[in-house]
This record gives C-alpha cells, sequence and structure tokens, in this order.
C-alpha cells in the first residue's frame, strides 16, 4: 500500500546540478530521494517533478509528487519530516495527500516561468548566481510592444535549444508581461504557456533584449517564429535569472489569458 503526496516546494538552484537525477551530481531529484530512502528505511521512492529544472535553474513553485510506502503520515507531518531533513537551499511550502491519478508532470495546465535581468553597469556579487546581467541601453516599451507577438498558438522551433528530446515544437503562450524594477534596476519577463522547450524561456529572453537594445526591429519575432530556425536567434539568457515561479493545475485563470485578446 502507498500513499501518493503532491508537494510544492521551492530552491536556490546554484549548488545543483539540475532537479533531474544524476550519478556523482548534487541534484533536487537526488536529494528528496535521499531523505526518502532514509524515512522508508532504506526502499527507494521515486520522485517525479513538474519539469527539469537545469543546472542554476531556481525554483519558487516547482511541484513534486511520490508514492510513500507503508502506514499514511498526515500531509502536516510529511512536510515537517521533509523540511527536516533538506538543506538550507530546499525548503517545501505546502504538502496534500492526493489520488493516483494525479501526476506533477502530466496533469499539468500551464507553467510560470519568471526571468530577472540585472542592468547594473557591472555585475553585482550579490545578484550573480540570481540574476541574468544586461549593462547596455534598453527600451522597455519596445520589448513589452515585441513581447505580443509571442502570443498564441505557435511551432517555437526557433526558440528551442538543440539537445531537446520533444519533436512537436508548438506551443501556446498565454501570457507575457515586462516590467522594469527601478528600485533593484532590474528587469522581470514573466511567461505563462501550455508548456515550455529546453531553454525556451531563456532564448525569448535574450531576442525580446536584443530588440530592447535595437539590434533587432521591433516586430522580428513574427519573422524569427516563422522561420522555425534555432539559428535566427543564436542567443541564450544565462540559466542564473530563470525561475520555475508556478505550476497551473487546473485551467490558467483567464486574468492571465492574453492571447484570448489578440
Amino acid at each position: 500500500m502507498t500513499t501518493r503526496y503532491k508537494m510544492t516546494m521551492a530552491y536556490d538552484g546554484h549548488l545543483f546540478h539540475g532537479f533531474q537525477l544524476q550519478p556523482d551530481q548534487r541534484t533536487v531529484q537526488g536529494t528528496i530521494e535521499d531523505a526518502l530512502k532514509k524515512m522508508t528505511k532504506g526502499k527507494r521512492v521515486i520522485v517525479q517533478g513538474s519539469g527539469r529544472t537545469d543546472a542554476g535553474v531556481h525554483a519558487v513553485g516547482q511541484v513534486i509528487h511520490f508514492d510513500y510506502p507503508g502506514k499514511t503520515i498526515p500531509a502536516n507531518r510529511m512536510i515537517l519530516a521533509m523540511n527536516s531533513m533538506m538543506p538550507t537551499d530546499i525548503i517545501f511550502n505546502n504538502c496534500q495527500i492526493v489520488n493516483d491519478d494525479f501526476h506533477a508532470r502530466y496533469s499539468i495546465k500551464g507553467k510560470w516561468y519568471r526571468y530577472r535581468v540585472s542592468l547594473d553597469h557591472f555585475v553585482n556579487p550579490f545578484k550573480r548566481f540570481y540574476t541574468g546581467h544586461f549593462p547596455y541601453p534598453l527600451d522597455i516599451e519596445k520589448m513589452q510592444i515585441a513581447a505580443q507577438d509571442l502570443l498564441g498558438k505557435h511551432d517555437f522551433t526557433s526558440f528551442a535549444a538543440s539537445g531537446g528530446q520533444i519533436e512537436d515544437k508548438v506551443r501556446t503562450i498565454y501570457y507575457v508581461k515586462i516590467t522594469e524594477d527601478k528600485k533593484d534596476n532590474e528587469v522581470i519577463f514573466d511567461f505563462i504557456g501550455s508548456g515550455f522547450l529546453y531553454n525556451m524561456v531563456r532564448i525569448m529572453v535574450a531576442a525580446l533584449l536584443e530588440i530592447g537594445n535595437d539590434r533587432r526591429p521591433v516586430h522580428d519575432l513574427q519573422r524569427v517564429i516563422a522561420a522555425k530556425d534555432r539559428q535566427e536567434v543564436r542567443q541564450t539568457a544565462h540559466a542564473s535569472g530563470l525561475y520555475l515561479y508556478h505550476v497551473f493545475y487546473d485551467e490558467v485563470p483567464q486574468k492571465y489569458r492574453l492571447d484570448q485578446h489578440l
């Protein structure tokens, strides 16, 4: 007999070699599975995540599930037990007992990624692991206009890094927002979509920054999408600025469905 747990977590990705289990590497999945192995006195409990964040990528709202063998532990006790065994760069914020048909990856309706870019002239030593860096002039309004060209259902082949295993490159972007944080001298990019390809968010950010710096015409993303060619955007924003912000298991709320107003 097993009990399925759904847990929401945050982690600082700087010292992890990504989420996915890898031999002889410190990973998020490996760290959680090691803790569960201690709790079950040596039984391996497989952890399924909503997605595989890369090395250096952070999460505010990563979701996992696992099937815990033996006696059911109340959700409030499970989160206490798990947090007591986590290193200081992981914390669980929510725990629920769910039906066996719930799957952290396959039950997803949408994902929200956030990307932070520091505009400081020099790399800030206190931000270097938590933001990208772009010390050049930026026209925020141009980027906001350009971002609207990403909304809707498209073949995003031009924004998929080589190395991805997925052949179907069609995704729907529901929501894009670009805001300037003058207090911290940063630009914040928010993307909500049905799903994202390997490095897709980081490549979109790189292209938008080029538009903001007048290296591309404001509506160049229309041409890039139509080209279906990764060579059209050769830059990829650094992993350090990317955060898996939220995972939707119900339909994405209407307030985030800007694609329906096109």
